[in-house]
């Protein structure tokens, strides 16, 4: 990962976590994901049990860099979103 990659994504995260408690929540996982479009909340339940690896109900930085690490083509299109 660059440089550059590393700022968008940071950048994503903090759009992510509004509440900037360094976690994102089920609630900020659903919001930012109203932006890009439609979601149910089944989507966002599948999203965080997905990314959600150690099950605490929230998405550490670190589970979201593995995330964005296995799934580069689609965080550069959220890049250009956010």
């Amino acid at each position: 990962m660059d440089d550059a990659e590393k700022t968008d994504l940071d950048r994503i995260f903090k759009r992510f976590d509004t509440n900037e408690d360094s976690k994102i929540s089920s609630a900020e996982l659903g919001e930012a994901l109203k932006q890009l479009g439609s979601v149910t909340p089944d989507e966002v339940t599948r999203m965080m049990n997905e990314i959600d690896t150690d099950g605490d109900g929230y998405i550490s930085y670190e589970e979201y860099l593995a995330f964005a690490n296995a799934n580069r083509g689609l965080m550069k299109d959220v890049a250009k979103i956010f």
